[in-house]
């Protein structure tokens, strides 16, 4: 295909060339604004895209917001658990967003950042476990393409998947990741079937191309919820809206990484 006819999102991608722009640079801009002193955050950090868990966390005082951050976009919050600090950021929604605050995320102290974000069902699981670890995730949003080439698939790192085998909480899974949810059509969802994508979410596809390219530990989980609100009483996580059961993922998660 000509280069005058590629969708411009497939243009003049040089995976190996540096960045101008650089996280680290902007987080020291943001910390002379704001008079902050530089910090790590904690070495385990956690998105929410929902904002459920960290609302939990927030009213039942567990966690309390953490002064290291110095996003301009994010509030980071700070939490004990099983002996651990884990820092949380609320309402991360989206490949792109998501992405911005890995990349921070990691030059402030992170080592290992997972994600855990509601999903929509594509192929109903043949379990009854309602977490799905992510395994690969389909690239149909366009962060992605900054940080791999477009025959490359978004997947979670072998290192990784062989320290999170399924357990009593989590399957593993194949994910749909769209920037367009309201775009999620028959034929688009079909094709989906087709290729035994079990659920559809919003960030997976381009944590994990990320994740890839720049060396870093990203896991992502998808909380099905959902059936793209196809029927009323869709969207419900349990009590405290799935916050208790998220903990134990995270328990159960930080216990394999640290026990491998």
């Amino acid at each position: 295909m000509d280069v005058e006819k590629q969708a411009a999102i497939l243009r003049n991608k040089n995976h190996d060339e540096p960045s101008v722009f650089l996280p680290e640079n902007l987080l020291r801009e943001a910390r002379r604004q704001k008079n902050k002193v530089e910090c790590g955050v904690p070495k385990f950090c956690v998105l929410d895209p929902d904002g459920d868990l960290a609302n939990y966390l927030l009213e039942k005082n567990i966690a309390k917001k953490n002064e290291c951050w110095s996003c301009y976009h994010s509030k980071l919050y700070s939490f004990i658990l099983d002996d651990a600090e884990i820092g949380i950021i609320p309402y991360v929604v989206g490949a792109s967003y998501a992405v911005l605050v890995a990349e921070q995320l990691f030059v402030s102290g992170c080592e290992n950042l997972i994600s855990i974000t509601s999903a929509g069902i594509i192929n109903e699981p043949e379990t009854a476990k309602r977490f799905a670890l992510i395994t690969e995730a389909i690239r149909d949003e366009g962060t992605s393409y900054h940080y791999l080439p477009k025959e490359r698939p978004a997947q979670l790192s072998t290192q990784l998947h062989h320290k999170l085998p399924e357990n009593d909480l989590w399957f593993q899974a194949k994910s749909w990741t769209t920037d367009a949810p309201y775009r999620e059509t028959h034929s688009a969802i079909k094709a989906m079937k087709d290729e035994k994508v079990t659920c559809v979410e919003m960030e997976a596809s381009a944590l994990y191309a990320f994740a890839e390219a720049k060396e870093k530990n990203i896991i992502c989980f998808a909380h099905l919820t959902n059936t793209m609100a196809q029927q009323e009483g869709d969207f419900e996580k349990g009590e405290f809206f799935g916050s208790l059961e998220s903990l134990e993922l995270l328990k159960k998660t930080l216990t394999n990484l640290k026990g491998n």
